[in-house]
């Protein structure tokens, strides 16, 4: 049996996709998920994936006491990967308290767990929306961080400190803060891919628009200042950032880290703008989308992209979905989605 990993928000969109990694490459894998922003689909489809049932802590991980029962119930966990932490940029700017309250008291318990039941192994999940308008690209992990443009961001760049600040004091701990760019795609056995039923990822946006869930999508501006007016970023597959979380942890077991506090980038390093994200999909599904231009929109950064030289180098990580894969397997799963609720209303 492999080491035991704890995957909090294990029954999210990337947590979902990282517990099939982690258990393909040897891993055992339980899930600590509160259903609150998770699917019981996921776990259905992880399953089906492994072939063998995954145990999932129906836990909030702002209590404490409930936090602890998991570590408690499970004295050989060797380590932590915490997805665990709401995501939606305009939902954090309307309510940034709640963002404040869930993003940081989880991570402060989980880490206050991790010291006491003496897991030394943690992998934080962060965002490139740590960098703000940053007019360094590609961005490399040095690069200062600009302002936060949204309460969401500031979780990250905060949660990150946090990490930073306790393993300076406990030595013997070693994390690894990922920053992800955007995640797209689908796992390609059909499986598991995005459940949320309003996506504000752009990907599943334009899937659910070719397919008729929504009538028609807006590209918030197309007026800046990038290749042809509108925002860019670095779309990556989810099964690669899913495999970059094993290989993260692999590297910190087997003590080839340099520090006890690492930082990652996990992108492409291509900036893809979203009407050539569109242009994409049309290429691959031979339709023709139904979109339209709006103003821009509070919060998004203009243009961004990573250098993930460092991930490739000491973490032997390499992306192998490119962008029609991506796109490819996001509307095989939109297909899919379909099907099912189609069977579902029978």
């Amino acid at each position: 049996m492999g080491k035991k990993i704890l995957v909090t928000g294990g029954c999210g969109y990337i947590g979902g996709h990282t517990i099939v990694d982690l258990i393909q490459n040897g891993f055992e894998v339980i899930s600590a998920d509160n259903m609150s922003r998770g699917s019981a689909k996921m776990l259905a489809g992880i399953e089906k994936i492994v072939g063998k049932p995954i145990k999932n802590y129906k836990v909030d991980l702002c209590n404490i006491d409930d936090t602890e029962a998991i570590f408690l119930e499970n004295p050989d966990i060797a380590g932590v990967i915490h997805f665990a932490a709401y995501k939606s940029v305009p939902e954090s700017v309307a309510d940034p308290l709640m963002y404040f309250k869930n993003n940081f008291n989880s991570l402060i318990n989980l880490l206050q767990c991790a010291e006491e039941f003496d897991v030394t192994n943690f992998v934080f999940s962060s965002s490139c929306s740590v960098y703000g308008n940053t007019n360094q690209l590609p961005v490399v992990e040095e690069v200062p961080f600009a302002p936060a443009e949204s309460p969401y961001a500031r979780t990250k760049q905060v949660g990150e400190a946090i990490c930073e600040d306790f393993t300076n004091v406990n030595k013997h701990f070693n994390t690894i803060l990922l920053r992800y760019f955007n995640p797209a795609g689908a796992h390609p056995s059909g499986f598991i891919g995005e459940f949320m039923e309003k996506p504000e990822n752009v990907v599943p946006v334009i899937t659910q628009t070719a397919i008729g869930k929504r009538e028609s999508m807006t590209v918030f501006g197309t007026d800046y200042d990038t290749k042809d007016g509108s925002c860019v970023r670095d779309y990556i597959h989810v099964c690669d950032i899913a495999n970059a979380h094993t290989r993260a942890l692999q590297y910190i077991m087997d003590d080839r880290n340099k520090s006890n506090c690492e930082i990652f980038n996990l992108g492409t390093g291509n900036g893809v703008s979203v009407l050539e994200l569109i242009t994409a999909f049309e290429k691959v599904s031979g339709l023709k989308l139904n979109y339209n231009v709006g103003p821009r929109r509070d919060g998004d950064v203009v243009e961004v992209y990573a250098n993930n030289n460092k991930a490739r180098k000491l973490l032997g990580w390499e992306t192998k979905y490119d962008l029609d894969a991506m796109m490819d397997t996001s509307w095989k799963w939109e297909k899919i989605l379909a099907e099912a609720a189609k069977e579902k209303a029978v």
